[in-house]
């Protein structure tokens, strides 16, 4: 069971973590969803401070001599933050882990990386292509390279419906598969530009699993994730056929009003992305591991 807070006594009143109680005769779970945000804000704040301090000197000097993204005409290009370690974030209601019953990971071929079509066959899902490349750090080890660790990634087709559990989808499996790290960390993926739902930032969730054989138990994960992808690139391609849909979508939602990506905008989440809505995307991202911190 878990302790409720106790408030700190001081001379203006009581007080948490530094802020006092606007509500001074009640618990500190009881000052309500602007307290409690403040809280999470604070406590996320101090944990990305933690990060930046151990590398700030190196990143402050490759960003001086690394030059700026070239974007050419109908292009997107973007470079995703690492200052701190990757957030922990919902696996969301489809995430086909064996998490909530359904579990795509005890498939004996779900290691690999065009996922794009169903395993052992069945529907392929259409869409823009994309190349998807995550690199794994490992941040208890000074930012080595997390090599053998397994990722798990999974997304929406380009109608916002997940395989496995999407009305017509429940005996597919496509947009989801697993790639075990290389000796610098990185594992890619073959897949579709995902389709934007309602309420949702265009995104691709994943897994990082110790090795291999851990995928067989979700409790063995060590960070779960989402990508956040680009703006002018989700505009480019909600544009094409078979995304219908999801430009309404994406005019009522922002990065810093979704309910994932909003705490920071998706500052550490938000891919590098180069390509177009034509030959496709090369989407990179970044993800510091912290083992030493609780999933």
């Amino acid at each position: 069971m878990s302790r409720i807070p106790e408030p700190d006594a001081t001379p203006d009143g009581p007080a948490y973590e530094g802020r006092l109680l606007e509500r001074a005769g009640d618990e500190v779970v009881d000052q309500g969803v602007a307290f409690d945000v403040g809280t999470l804000f604070s406590r996320r704040a101090v944990l990305s401070l933690i990060g930046i301090g151990a590398g700030a000197v190196v990143l402050a000097a490759c960003s001086a001599a690394a030059p700026d993204p070239v974007v050419s005409p109908g292009d997107a290009a973007t470079t995703g933050g690492v200052a701190g370690e990757i957030p922990e974030e919902t696996a969301g209601p489809f995430p086909g882990d064996g998490s909530n019953g359904a579990d795509v990971l005890e498939r004996s071929g779900i290691v690999r990386s065009d996922i794009r079509t169903s395993i052992g066959g069945g529907a392929t899902a259409a869409g823009v292509p994309i190349t998807l490349r995550l690199t794994v750090l490992d941040m208890a080890n000074g930012d080595a390279p997390f090599a053998g660790v397994a990722v798990y990634v999974w997304q929406c087709d380009a109608s916002g419906g997940y395989s496995m559990y999407s009305a017509g989808l429940e005996d597919e499996t496509y947009l989801r598969g697993v790639q075990v790290a290389d000796a610098t960390g990185t594992v890619g993926f073959t897949s579709i530009f995902p389709g934007c739902y309602t309420g949702r930032w265009p995104h691709i969730h994943f897994e990082v699993y110790p090795n291999r054989d851990a995928i067989s138990e979700s409790g063995n994960v060590i960070a779960t994730s989402q990508v956040a992808l680009l703006e002018d690139a989700s505009r480019a391609v909600y544009s094409k056929a078979g995304y219908d849909g999801s430009s309404g979508n994406l005019n009522e939602v922002g990065l810093d009003t979704d309910m994932v990506f909003g705490d920071d905008g998706g500052a550490l989440q938000l891919a590098t992305m180069t390509g177009d809505a034509t030959a496709g995307y090369e989407v990179s991202l970044t993800v510091r591991v912290d083992t030493g911190t609780t999933p």
